[in-house]
C-alpha cells in the first residue's frame, strides 16, 4: 500500500491560475493534465488515485507534484531539459575519417564508399554520411581540370573577360565558335513514351545518317543567337559564317567576336576578309580555356535540350531540329552573364597550382 500523499500546498492566485489552464480551449492538452494533477493534489487527492482519474502514471503525477512544488506554475508550463544523446564520435575519432577521407584511398578501390570507410573506422555508415556532409567532403565525385600553357594566358584571359565585364560603346560582342560532327542517329526502334513508374526508354544501338556543323555566335547584350549549319568547319564555311554576322548586325556597331584557338580562325583566308571588314575584332581565348568561351554554354543546352535524344532520320532533318531550336531562343532568349573578373580567376588557378604542388 502507498502511503496517503500530503496535500500541495496551492495559495489562491496559483488555483485560479491553474484552473484557467486546465479549462482553456487553447491550452495545449499535455499542461492541462499537468494543471488538473496539481489541483488534485492541493485538494489531498491520493496520487494513486489522481493517476487513474487523469489516465496518467502514478510517477507522472509525482513528477509533476515536485515540479510545482520547487517552482510553481512555471514548473508545469515547460519539459525539463533533457541531456541529449551522447556523442558517438569524439574530435579524434572525426579527424581520423577525414583524414583517412582526403589522404588515403582503401586497397581495393580508387575513393572511399560511406560503407568502406564505417568498415575501416568501425563506425556506423550514417555517423561518416553526418561527418562528410559537415566537411562537405564527397570522395564518390570527380571533376576535369586542365592548366593553359598559353604563353600569353594572363594577358588572353584580361581580355576576354573584360570584354564580358566592360563591353566598349557604340559595339556589339559576340562569342562565336563552331559545334562539330553533330550525328543525325536514327534509333533502329521506336522510342517507348514515358509511363508511370518507367522513364522514356530509347533502344542503346542507332543508324548514323551524317554529320553537320553549328555556327554559333552569342551576343553578350541580349543573350540572342546567330546560327547556320554547314557541311565542314574550314576557313571558307568560317568566313561564310562571318559575312552572316556582318550582314545580321547593325553595320554602325564595332563588332568583337570571342573565338578560341582554331586554325581555322587564324588562316590566310580569315585574316584577308578581316583586312577588308575593319569593324570586326577578333579575340582568342587562351589555348586549352574553351570554359572562357561563352558560347560553349548554349551548346551544352541545345545539346541537353533538343540534339542527345532526338531522333533524325536525315541531316536535314537535323539541321531543321537545330535551327527551329535556335528560332525558339531567340523569341525568349536568356542572357548569359559573366561574374567574375581576371583577378578572382587567377586567385583561384594559383590555389588550384599550390594544391598539385606545381611551378606553372
Amino acid at each position: 500500500m502507498f502511503q496517503p500523499a500530503i496535500a500541495l500546498y496551492v495559495d489562491e492566485n496559483q488555483r485560479k491560475r491553474l484552473e484557467h489552464l486546465a479549462r482553456s480551449g487553447k491550452t495545449p492538452q499535455k499542461i492541462a493534465v499537468r494543471a488538473r494533477i496539481v489541483l488534485l493534489a492541493g485538494r489531498g487527492r491520493p496520487n494513486h488515485a489522481i493517476a487513474r482519474e487523469l489516465g496518467v502514471s502514478r510517477p507522472t503525477v509525482l513528477l509533476w507534484r515536485g515540479r510545482f512544488a520547487r517552482y510553481g506554475v512555471a514548473g508545469i508550463l515547460k519539459d525539463a531539459p533533457r541531456p541529449g544523446r551522447r556523442k558517438a564520435i569524439g574530435p579524434e575519432g572525426i579527424k581520423r575519417v577525414v583524414e583517412a577521407t582526403m589522404h588515403t584511398t582503401p586497397p581495393d578501390a580508387t575513393h572511399w564508399s560511406v560503407r568502406m570507410m564505417a568498415k575501416a573506422q568501425g563506425l556506423s555508415r550514417m555517423t561518416v554520411q553526418r561527418i562528410w556532409v559537415q566537411h562537405r567532403l564527397q570522395p564518390h565525385r570527380v571533376e576535369n581540370f586542365k592548366f593553359s600553357k598559353d604563353p600569353r594566358f594572363v594577358e588572353k584571359l584580361r581580355d576576354v573577360v573584360g570584354l564580358y565585364l566592360n563591353p566598349p560603346e557604340h559595339a556589339l560582342v559576340l562569342s562565336v565558335d563552331e559545334k562539330s560532327q553533330i550525328q543525325a542517329l536514327d534509333r533502329t526502334q521506336p522510342l517507348l513514351p514515358i509511363r508511370p513508374g518507367l522513364p522514356a526508354r530509347q533502344t542503346h544501338d542507332y543508324k548514323r545518317n551524317g554529320t553537320t556543323t553549328l555556327f554559333a555566335a552569342l551576343s553578350m547584350l541580349d543573350g540572342k543567337v546567330i546560327g547556320e549549319c554547314l557541311p565542314r568547319h574550314r576557313s571558307k564555311e568560317f568566313v561564310r559564317f562571318l559575312k552572316k554576322i556582318d550582314a545580321e548586325t547593325p553595320a554602325d556597331l564595332q563588332l568583337h567576336l570571342i573565338v578560341d584557338n582554331y586554325s581555322t580562325h587564324k588562316s590566310p583566308v580569315v585574316k584577308r576578309w578581316l583586312a577588308r571588314h575593319k569593324r570586326v575584332h577578333l579575340h582568342f581565348v587562351p589555348t586549352g580555356s574553351s570554359w572562357l568561351n561563352m558560347v560553349e554554354r548554349w551548346f551544352g543546352e541545345i545539346t541537353r535540350k533538343r540534339i542527345r535524344r532526338g531522333t533524325f532520320k536525315s541531316v536535314p532533318q537535323l539541321i531543321d531540329a537545330i535551327m527551329d531550336y535556335v528560332e525558339y531562343h531567340n523569341g525568349d532568349p536568356a542572357k548569359f552573364v559573366w561574374t567574375k573578373d581576371a583577378d578572382m580567376i587567377l586567385a583561384k588557378i594559383d590555389r588550384c597550382k599550390e594544391a598539385l604542388g606545381t611551378a606553372h
